[in-house]
């Protein structure tokens, strides 16, 4: 099971947009595949209704909800004809998306969104809303590209920064027990590099060595999960390029997200944030704590 603290719900945050349908399949076959509930949540932005001038706030709001209603009535009646046995939730609320997304995800052990970016190459940048909650989210959450959204399949990939990863770990060894897939575990490094020179091969080698400790130390689940094969790897280069790379056949791609270093750096890091925009898979961010 996903080691989220709250089990039971797999949120998806969803709207009328090409984006938004993958997101919501991919949820969906995970809230069946874990026995869980699935809840679609839409958020009728009314900061953007009035950026947009409508006449009649009020009215205009009254009827984007009336709209995305019909639209989760919809999507629920397709669901339950697809899949059964799933109890599916459907919710519309009025307010800023992100904010209304991160307070319902407290009541989640899973949040699922898709992406927003814009066409052309700027495509694969991630939609506004979706970095805010997968910046500041309690929980895991699992970013779904259109172009990356097919059934779960091949192994689960997980970057392993230092000690504290644990989390993403046993979350990934979670889904990987469920959906029966083998898991890489992935910790790269850059070599130190001394003025002018390259570091002596001993260096390297004891380099190599300690960051073999940091993977096995944030390694130590596997023991919880005996039935799920598992490879780790310590790779000399930059993470975010290693982890891109492993993405590709990959099912889902798992990264921990840090506390910023700085009090204005990334807050979802360089390495995630590249990551979110240029996996050829899901990508599912897990707080560290």
């Amino acid at each position: 099971m996903i080691s989220d603290s709250t089990a039971g719900v797999v949120l998806v945050g969803v709207d009328a947009s090409q984006q938004a349908r993958p997101a919501a399949d991919w949820a969906a076959a995970e809230a069946e595949r874990h026995g869980w509930d699935l809840k679609l949540l839409h958020v009728v932005d009314v900061g953007a209704l009035r950026l947009l001038g409508a006449g009649g706030l009020t009215e205009a709001a009254d009827q984007a909800v009336k709209e995305a209603d019909t639209m989760l009535h919809n999507a629920v009646h397709q669901l339950a004809q697809q899949r059964p046995s799933m109890v599916v939730n459907a919710t519309v609320v009025q307010g800023s998306p992100a904010a209304a997304i991160l307070d319902a995800a407290e009541d989640a052990a899973i949040v699922v969104l898709g992406t927003r970016g814009h066409g052309g190459f700027a495509g694969l940048l991630l939609g506004s809303v979706s970095r805010r909650v997968a910046a500041h989210a309690t929980r895991s959450v699992v970013v779904v590209r259109s172009a990356v959204g097919g059934p779960f399949q091949g192994p689960i990939v997980v970057g392993v920064r230092d000690e504290r990863d644990t989390g993403a770990v046993r979350f990934a060894l979670g889904e990987a027990d469920v959906h029966n897939v083998p898991v890489r575990l992935i910790h790269a490094w850059t070599p130190t590099l001394h003025p002018g020179v390259l570091a002596p091969q001993i260096d390297m080698a004891e380099e190599q060595r300690l960051h073999a400790q940091v993977l096995n130390h944030a390694a130590r689940p596997i023991a919880e999960y005996p039935r799920v094969h598992v490879d780790t790897e310590v790779i000399s280069g930059r993470a975010a390029a290693a982890l891109v790379d492993a993405s590709s056949g990959a099912g889902l791609l798992v990264v921990p997200r840090h506390p910023p270093a700085e009090r204005l750096g990334l807050r979802l890091g360089s390495v995630v944030h590249a990551v979110l925009h240029h996996a050829h898979c899901p990508v599912a961010v897990v707080p560290v704590t």
